[in-house]
């Protein structure tokens, strides 16, 4: 768990720039302590087996997404996002308002914004985008 704690360290100060230094100490624990074992957890790895990347969903929802931010843009999170929509059945995300990458990374995977949430899921004022993946229907587009 240490390797996951660093990329998410690493891959928020890169992306959440709206947290404050007091907000990233404050939510490291939570995560080692209440947020992983809440969930099931994927990673990938580079050759040398050092943790990438790594994705955790919970009940078809993707509830975290981080990558080590020197491999951004090498298709770490979308082989990622692709293991929790063929395995975890995941058609749901959160996206924090603040986060315009994120969001524009979603939108690019088929995702649309659906809702929005003044507070994060923990009552703090980060704004939330929800967003959601159109399920194929079976049969559609067949004539």
């Amino acid at each position: 768990m240490p390797r996951l704690l660093e990329v998410w360290e690493a891959a928020v100060r890169a992306t959440h720039g709206f947290l404050e230094e007091h907000d990233i100490q404050v939510l490291k624990p939570l995560l080692r302590e209440q947020y992983f074992p809440l969930m099931r957890l994927a990673c990938v790895r580079s050759a040398a087996g050092h943790a990438l990347g790594f994705i955790g969903c919970a009940e078809g929802k993707v509830e975290m997404l981080f990558v080590d931010p020197q491999v951004h843009g090498q298709g770490v999170g979308k082989a990622l996002l692709q293991h929790a929509i063929d395995r975890e059945n995941a058609t749901l995300v959160d996206v924090n308002e603040q986060n315009p990458k994120a969001l524009a990374f979603y939108l690019s995977q088929g995702f649309e914004v659906f809702d929005r949430s003044p507070l994060d899921g923990g009552g703090r004022p980060f704004p939330l985008l929800h967003l959601r993946r159109a399920v194929p229907t079976p049969g559609a587009g067949q004539s």
